[in-house]
């Protein structure tokens, strides 16, 4: 169960976390979560690149370490880059400690100031500690679930999610992982060619 629209209560709860940007301005910020990995971060960069458009891809350290050439691709296309951790930890079942050095791990290899908890699950704990280690830390969140990491949703459903709930300043998850990508190989360029030719632009956070 998910909502694709991140509902007020949580954006109260947390408030201090960035959830969606400027609403005065015709931008749109895509995210991608999980990567980098072969294939579908190619497929990816491709696709933004045909559109001349940015975006932020929250990476694993672990599969920075596993994929660098690919990595090295995010970057040298002019993407932003944000820590996922290094391994994909679930915060509410994890303890501070461990959270927190894991996330410095990744740290190590993205020298980022972005950071976006995996699931979108942290305890108000880990994120004082993150930022105590980190000064300058911002934490995204998002605005729209597009949701194409569900097995059951169709890519058409997938891209509806985006279209439906996507508005100015909207930050949107997408995911460049094998298990998303039947969606997302549907979506991404749709997307893009829906909203460009609406007169938005697509930037970095």
């Amino acid at each position: 169960m998910y909502l694709i629209k991140s509902p007020l209560l949580l954006k109260w709860y947390y408030p201090s976390l960035l959830w969606h940007k400027a609403r005065s301005e015709k931008v749109i910020y895509l995210t991608f979560d999980d990567g980098p990995i072969p294939n579908v971060t190619d497929f990816v960069l491709k696709t933004l690149k045909a559109f001349r458009s940015k975006a932020t891809f929250f990476c694993i350290g672990d599969n920075i370490v596993k994929n660098p050439d690919v990595y090295a691709r995010v970057i040298n296309d002019g993407h932003a880059i944000g820590n996922h951790t290094f391994n994909h930890l679930k915060g509410w079942k994890t303890d501070d400690q461990t959270y927190i050095e894991n996330t410095m791990a990744c740290q190590q290899l993205t020298r980022t100031n972005l950071f976006r908890p995996p699931y979108g699950r942290i305890k108000k704990s880990q994120i004082k500690g993150l930022k105590a280690a980190i000064p300058d830390l911002q934490i995204v969140m998002w605005d729209v679930l597009s949701g194409d990491f569900d097995l059951n949703l169709s890519p058409e459903n997938c891209c509806q999610n985006v279209i439906k709930h996507a508005e100015n300043g909207s930050i949107i998850v997408f995911h460049d992982s094998l298990k998303a990508f039947d969606r997302l190989e549907y979506v991404l360029p749709r997307i893009l060619a829906y909203f460009t030719e609406k007169g938005f632009k697509f930037s970095t956070l």
